[in-house]
Protein backbone atom coordinates (compact mmCIF):
# COMPACT_ATOMS: atom_id res chain seq x y z
CA UNK A 1 0.00 0.00 0.00
CA UNK A 2 2.69 2.14 0.16
CA UNK A 3 5.03 3.75 2.76
CA UNK A 4 2.55 5.68 5.44
CA UNK A 5 4.79 8.78 6.35
CA UNK A 6 4.96 9.25 9.80
CA UNK A 7 3.05 12.32 10.84
CA UNK A 8 5.31 14.20 12.29
CA UNK A 9 8.02 13.35 9.40
CA UNK A 10 5.55 14.63 6.79
CA UNK A 11 4.69 17.75 9.18
CA UNK A 12 7.86 18.40 9.29
CA UNK A 13 8.74 18.08 5.52
CA UNK A 14 6.15 19.49 3.98
CA UNK A 15 6.92 22.92 6.98
CA UNK A 16 10.08 23.38 5.50
CA UNK A 17 9.03 23.27 1.96
CA UNK A 18 6.74 25.57 2.50
CA UNK A 19 8.61 28.01 4.20
CA UNK A 20 11.40 28.06 1.07
CA UNK A 21 8.57 28.24 -1.04
CA UNK A 22 7.38 31.44 0.77
CA UNK A 23 10.98 32.81 0.79
CA UNK A 24 11.44 31.33 -2.64
CA UNK A 25 8.64 33.73 -4.27
CA UNK A 26 9.21 36.58 -2.05
CA UNK A 27 5.98 36.50 0.03
CA UNK A 28 5.58 37.21 3.52
CA UNK A 29 2.84 35.44 5.90
CA UNK A 30 0.12 37.73 5.59
CA UNK A 31 0.63 37.72 1.82
CA UNK A 32 -0.12 34.09 2.19
CA UNK A 33 -2.68 34.78 4.11
CA UNK A 34 -4.03 37.26 1.98
CA UNK A 35 -3.91 34.89 -0.95
CA UNK A 36 -5.13 31.70 0.26
CA UNK A 37 -7.84 32.83 3.05
CA UNK A 38 -6.19 31.06 5.89
CA UNK A 39 -5.15 32.73 8.41
CA UNK A 40 -1.99 34.05 9.23
CA UNK A 41 -1.37 31.94 12.72
CA UNK A 42 -2.78 28.74 11.30
CA UNK A 43 0.08 29.69 8.33
CA UNK A 44 2.64 30.36 11.18
CA UNK A 45 1.58 26.77 12.87
CA UNK A 46 1.42 24.87 9.88
CA UNK A 47 5.14 26.23 8.80
CA UNK A 48 6.95 25.28 12.26
CA UNK A 49 5.16 22.06 11.91
CA UNK A 50 2.86 22.22 15.15
CA UNK A 51 -0.31 21.58 13.02
CA UNK A 52 -1.30 19.14 10.03
CA UNK A 53 -2.88 20.92 7.21
CA UNK A 54 -6.23 19.31 5.77
CA UNK A 55 -6.51 18.43 2.28
CA UNK A 56 -8.78 21.63 2.39
CA UNK A 57 -6.04 24.15 3.43
CA UNK A 58 -3.66 21.96 1.39
CA UNK A 59 -5.46 23.00 -1.60
CA UNK A 60 -5.66 26.58 -0.87
CA UNK A 61 -1.96 26.51 -0.63
CA UNK A 62 -1.64 25.03 -4.01
CA UNK A 63 -3.45 27.26 -5.39
CA UNK A 64 -1.92 30.45 -4.10
CA UNK A 65 1.40 28.88 -5.09
CA UNK A 66 0.41 27.59 -8.35
CA UNK A 67 1.51 24.08 -7.33
CA UNK A 68 -0.03 20.80 -8.09
CA UNK A 69 -0.72 18.88 -4.11
CA UNK A 70 2.15 16.40 -5.20
CA UNK A 71 4.45 19.40 -6.25
CA UNK A 72 3.54 20.57 -2.19
CA UNK A 73 3.67 17.42 -0.82
CA UNK A 74 6.91 16.04 -2.59
CA UNK A 75 9.94 17.38 -4.05
CA UNK A 76 10.33 16.98 -7.72
CA UNK A 77 13.12 15.28 -8.74
CA UNK A 78 16.02 15.80 -11.14
CA UNK A 79 16.71 12.30 -12.41
CA UNK A 80 13.17 10.84 -11.21
CA UNK A 81 13.26 6.73 -11.98
CA UNK A 82 11.36 5.20 -14.69
CA UNK A 83 9.84 2.29 -12.40
CA UNK A 84 8.15 3.33 -8.92
CA UNK A 85 7.81 0.67 -6.31
CA UNK A 86 4.48 0.72 -5.39
CA UNK A 87 6.27 -0.05 -1.84
CA UNK A 88 7.69 3.28 -2.58
CA UNK A 89 4.68 5.49 -3.43
CA UNK A 90 4.61 8.53 -0.69
CA UNK A 91 0.98 8.26 1.52
CA UNK A 92 -0.62 11.10 3.14
CA UNK A 93 -3.56 11.14 5.25
CA UNK A 94 -5.63 13.73 5.85
CA UNK A 95 -6.47 13.30 9.75
CA UNK A 96 -9.76 15.44 9.45
CA UNK A 97 -11.66 14.05 6.84
CA UNK A 98 -9.43 10.11 7.13
CA UNK A 99 -8.63 10.55 3.19
CA UNK A 100 -5.85 9.06 1.93
CA UNK A 101 -3.53 10.14 -0.92
CA UNK A 102 -0.79 7.79 -2.63
CA UNK A 103 1.54 9.85 -4.96
CA UNK A 104 1.71 6.70 -7.58
CA UNK A 105 4.23 8.71 -10.01
CA UNK A 106 5.55 11.47 -7.86
CA UNK A 107 6.32 15.05 -9.47
CA UNK A 108 9.56 15.01 -11.85
CA UNK A 109 10.98 17.09 -14.12
CA UNK A 110 10.21 16.92 -17.57
CA UNK A 111 6.85 15.05 -17.19
CA UNK A 112 3.40 16.66 -17.09
CA UNK A 113 1.60 14.05 -16.08
CA UNK A 114 0.98 12.82 -12.34
CA UNK A 115 -0.99 9.75 -11.15
CA UNK A 116 -2.77 9.94 -7.46
CA UNK A 117 -4.59 7.26 -5.90
CA UNK A 118 -7.50 8.17 -3.49
CA UNK A 119 -9.26 6.58 -0.79
CA UNK A 120 -12.16 8.35 0.85
CA UNK A 121 -14.24 6.78 4.07
CA UNK A 122 -17.93 6.39 3.18
CA UNK A 123 -19.94 9.91 4.03
CA UNK A 124 -16.59 11.86 3.51
CA UNK A 125 -16.00 14.82 1.52
CA UNK A 126 -13.77 16.90 0.61
CA UNK A 127 -13.35 19.98 -1.05
CA UNK A 128 -11.31 22.27 -2.88
CA UNK A 129 -11.67 26.07 -3.31
CA UNK A 130 -9.49 26.55 -6.75
CA UNK A 131 -7.63 24.52 -8.85
CA UNK A 132 -3.20 25.20 -8.60
CA UNK A 133 -3.84 26.45 -12.48
CA UNK A 134 -7.10 26.94 -13.89
CA UNK A 135 -7.44 24.45 -16.74
CA UNK A 136 -6.04 21.59 -14.87
CA UNK A 137 -7.03 18.84 -16.48
CA UNK A 138 -7.96 15.93 -14.22
CA UNK A 139 -8.80 12.00 -15.51
CA UNK A 140 -10.89 9.96 -12.28
CA UNK A 141 -11.46 6.59 -12.72
CA UNK A 142 -13.15 4.76 -9.74
CA UNK A 143 -12.41 1.51 -9.00
CA UNK A 144 -14.29 0.71 -5.86
CA UNK A 145 -17.83 2.45 -4.27
CA UNK A 146 -19.22 5.15 -4.89
CA UNK A 147 -18.25 9.19 -5.68
CA UNK A 148 -20.19 12.07 -6.25
CA UNK A 149 -18.06 14.91 -7.78
CA UNK A 150 -19.05 18.63 -7.95
CA UNK A 151 -17.18 20.83 -10.27
CA UNK A 152 -18.65 24.64 -9.85
CA UNK A 153 -22.77 23.81 -10.62
CA UNK A 154 -22.04 20.06 -11.96
CA UNK A 155 -22.64 17.02 -10.49
CA UNK A 156 -21.06 13.70 -11.41
CA UNK A 157 -22.50 10.54 -10.28
CA UNK A 158 -19.77 8.16 -10.71
CA UNK A 159 -19.69 4.31 -10.14
CA UNK A 160 -17.29 1.51 -10.62
CA UNK A 161 -15.47 1.52 -13.71
CA UNK A 162 -16.77 4.87 -14.52
CA UNK A 163 -14.03 7.61 -15.66
CA UNK A 164 -14.80 11.20 -15.69
CA UNK A 165 -12.32 13.72 -17.53
CA UNK A 166 -12.53 17.68 -16.90
CA UNK A 167 -11.17 20.49 -16.80
CA UNK A 168 -10.86 22.74 -13.33
CA UNK A 169 -11.48 25.69 -13.51
CA UNK A 170 -13.32 26.49 -9.74
CA UNK A 171 -14.10 25.08 -6.92
CA UNK A 172 -13.88 21.08 -6.89
CA UNK A 173 -15.61 18.76 -4.45
CA UNK A 174 -15.18 14.83 -3.60
CA UNK A 175 -18.03 13.11 -1.45
CA UNK A 176 -18.56 9.23 -1.32
CA UNK A 177 -22.11 8.55 -0.35
CA UNK A 178 -21.66 4.99 -0.38
CA UNK A 179 -21.69 2.28 2.72
CA UNK A 180 -17.99 1.56 1.83
CA UNK A 181 -14.17 3.38 0.97
CA UNK A 182 -14.28 5.19 -2.37
CA UNK A 183 -11.13 4.04 -3.77
CA UNK A 184 -10.23 6.05 -6.98
CA UNK A 185 -7.36 6.88 -9.50
CA UNK A 186 -6.70 10.43 -11.13
CA UNK A 187 -4.07 11.50 -13.87
CA UNK A 188 -3.74 15.33 -13.28
CA UNK A 189 -2.09 17.52 -15.98
CA UNK A 190 -1.16 21.03 -15.38
CA UNK A 191 -1.92 23.45 -18.03
CA UNK A 192 0.85 24.33 -20.15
Amino acid sequence: MGNILEYENIDRELAARLVALRQRSGLTLDDVAASSGISRATLSRIERGDTSPTAHVLGRLCASYNVTMSQLLLAAEEDAPRLIPRIDAAVWNDRDTGFVRTAISPPARGYDIELVWGELPSGATIEYDAPPSPGMEKHIVLFEGKLQLTLGNAEYQLSRNDCLRIKVHSEISFHNPGRGCARYLVAVRKPT
